[in-house]
């Protein structure tokens, strides 16, 4: 990476698993993520990837080693202090989108920063509605979330994930709903994210055509590292703007 802000590190990060009996399912795990950084976590079901990225978002606590985020020590913090944290400095986007139904798209995607209560209702809306137009929704932003595509709904939770500014994006499985145009749609949108406005993305994926969209991978192995790779751009990829009709 031409930037080098450290954004995220872990140190000897080891989990175990104690049903049905003792496991370690994470092995004196090290790594590092950068601003701007599209990284990607690959390996076989059962590899310890979803394991990891769960740690990394600070949900689950049980493990050895350290976490930093932006330079501060996030392990043995508080619950409600790792909430914070979550709510601020973290995005989420999961294989279901998880919207709710009944709400707007608009209304979905203010949810994290009314949570966060740093923006007052019409500086976060009008935060919505950029996130909206980034994602190429705007027109869309008064729509019930049910009335929506799948490929458009996954792409509200792209920007309900983007709401706070946050460091950081995590995301779990987040083509693994979508038909393959779809699924292309999220490369482009989160290479543009990455490349374009600096936004570090952490994803877990199964797609090995996901993997080549980022900029590193990191493949695990039996809770351990086994692969770890930069993967360059094609200058073609590198320039294809996300389908925003899809």
């Amino acid at each position: 990476m031409d930037n080098k802000e450290l954004v995220l590190s872990t140190n000897n990060l080891s989990k175990y698993f104690y049903e049905p009996s003792k496991f370690k399912v994470l092995n004196d795990i090290s790594i590092h993520a950068y601003k701007g950084e599209f990284l990607t976590l690959v390996g076989k079901s059962g590899s310890g990837k979803s394991t990891l990225l769960y740690c990394l978002s600070t949900m689950d606590t049980d493990y050895d080693g350290e976490l930093h985020i932006l330079g501060n020590k996030i392990t043995g913090k508080k619950p409600d202090e790792l909430a914070a944290i979550r709510n601020r400095h973290i995005g989420f986007v999961f294989q279901f989108h998880y919207l709710l139904p009944e709400f707007t798209c608009l209304k979905n995607i203010m949810i994290p920063a009314l949570k966060l209560g740093a923006y007052s209702y019409k500086e976060i809306e009008e935060r919505a509605y950029q996130k909206l137009e980034i994602l190429g929704l705007k027109d869309l932003a008064l729509k019930q979330a049910s009335k929506l595509s799948g490929g458009q709904q996954q792409r509200v939770s792209i920007a309900r994930a983007l709401i706070n500014d946050p460091a950081i994006i995590m995301c779990d499985e987040p083509t693994g709903n979508l038909d393959s145009r779809n699924t292309q749609n999220v490369y482009d949108i989160f290479k543009q994210l990455s490349h374009e406005i600096h936004q570090t993305i952490i994803a877990v994926t199964h797609d090995n055509d996901f993997a080549k969209a980022s900029d590193r991978t990191i493949e695990l192995e039996d809770g351990q590292i086994t692969n770890h790779r930069k993967l360059l751009f094609d200058q073609e990829n590198v320039q294809r703007k996300p389908d925003l009709n899809a």
